[in-house]
């Protein structure tokens, strides 16, 4: 199912949480989504390859997938661009994605899939001009890949924020916009704790969403934030919230003396 989180016309963006069954515990929700500009496609962390077909189905009633301009990776994690040789086999689509990321790309694909079709995007990020619009691919980096970007709309000013905002949700309530701050950290705070690197970078990135000014930020796991108060109240969280190496002590590396899996 697709979620249209903004549609003036001209410009559509769609979100589609739903395309993978997580009911058994073995992979974890993703959300995958679409920007129709001016007559131009352009697909962000389209997913794994359980996402394809079902993906590929899905955006064909609003855009001929073999027409994609672009597919944006935030990072290079499976479950956001597995399914890539896929999409570079079904259209002429490039990839962008940071240029950490670039060289690593071509492992995932059949040999010469990708020749002169990666734009490796630098450290500081760049704006993108796609059908009469300059959409902006900000740095992320350490959020929680080394090398990491994040794709903001300024049409919809939409903030596609990766796994920053992230909440471990199934897809039917992923679908809806967050409606009690207080009650969603259960879902945020593990996850963020776990996979950001510090609260160093976290203060770091709080600055520039607050000068971007944003009216969403939505994750690629679990629900969209919406409006100021949300948002505000996220940036207030996530500012102060110490996380991955603030959390490491010495005991954190400590060899093991016994086997602590069920070994098959």
């Amino acid at each position: 199912m697709a979620i249209e989180l903004f549609n003036n016309g001209d410009h559509v963006c769609l979100m589609f949480p739903d395309l993978v069954e997580d009911g058994d515990g073995n992979s974890v929700q993703s959300n995958q989504f679409l920007i129709i500009n001016g007559g131009n496609g352009i697909l962000l962390d389209p997913g794994g390859v359980m996402t394809y077909n079902e993906l590929f189905l899905a955006m064909s009633r609003y855009f001929p997938p073999k027409q994609l301009e672009y597919v944006f990776a935030s990072h290079a994690d499976p479950d956001i661009i597995a399914s890539l040789p896929r999409w570079l086999s079904g259209s002429d689509t490039k990839l962008l994605i940071s240029r950490i990321w670039a060289r690593f790309v071509p492992h995932f694909c059949p040999m010469g899939k990708t020749e002169g079709r990666i734009v490796a995007i630098p450290d500081e990020g760049t704006l993108l001009p796609v059908g009469g619009t300059n959409f902006q691919i900000i740095p992320a980096h350490f959020l929680h890949s080394e090398g990491n970007h994040q794709f903001y709309d300024p049409v919809s000013r939409i903030l596609f924020s990766g796994d920053m905002g992230a909440s471990l949700l199934p897809g039917h309530l992923a679908a809806r916009p967050v409606g009690d701050f207080d009650q969603h950290l259960a879902y945020m705070r593990g996850f963020h704790a776990r996979y950001m690197v510090s609260n160093k970078v976290c203060r770091y990135w709080v600055r520039m969403v607050r000068k971007l000014d944003p009216e969403w930020i939505v994750p690629q796991h679990g629900a969209p934030l919406k409006g100021k108060a949300m948002i505000g109240r996220f940036l207030d969280w996530i500012e102060t919230l110490e996380c991955g190496v603030d959390l490491m002590t010495q005991e954190s590396y400590v060899a093991p003396t016994g086997v602590n899996v069920a070994l098959p």
